[in-house]
């Protein structure tokens, strides 16, 4: 079984990823260390030199790879379900579940972080901040709300996901 947890950047995924995999006894990955440890150096170093074209093909690629492993949480990028037809082969291959954010939460988790997000790191104030990632989850929420499964975001945890997916 693969899972595929889906949402914006700041949403979650990684940290409940963790968890719910500890709780099913699955492996954890997070597709873009997956891709970091591909391409030897860091997306945000990647975007820099390669650009996002270069990245959502090379994401694909990665994002294909996963639908060999089994017993597996997997943690996509924010933007990876939203490019070429990779929302319907994730919902091919594995159970998507949307970690549903609002911008309220996103805002209070990304603040602090834009250097370590490679399309967040021109910002610098919260209300360029806040509308950048309005138009972006308005771009990307169509993607996101073909998974299988929606969840809020807000204190989701193993147990309640685990129960969501029906594998409590």
């Amino acid at each position: 079984m693969r899972i595929y947890l889906l949402g914006m950047m700041g949403s979650g995924k990684s940290t409940v990823g963790k968890k719910l995999a500890n709780k099913l006894s699955f492996q954890f990955h997070d597709l873009d260390d997956l891709i970091e440890a591909k391409l030897s150096m860091s997306i945000a170093d990647f975007f820099e030199k390669e650009g996002e074209d270069k990245f959502r093909i090379i994401e694909q690629v990665a994002l294909r790879e996963t639908f060999l492993l089994e017993n597996v949480v997997i943690s996509t990028g924010g933007g990876a379900p939203c490019f070429f037809s990779n929302i319907s082969e994730i919902n091919e291959h594995g159970l998507s579940c949307y970690l549903e954010a609002d911008i309220g939460l996103l805002i209070s988790r990304l603040q602090g972080a834009t250097e370590q997000r490679p399309l967040l790191k021109n910002f610098n104030t919260d209300t360029e901040l806040r509308t950048y990632l309005q138009n972006l989850l308005s771009q990307r929420e169509f993607f996101y709300k073909q998974a299988k499964r929606i969840v809020p975001a807000i204190d989701v945890t193993a147990n309640k996901l685990a129960r969501v997916l029906g594998l409590d």
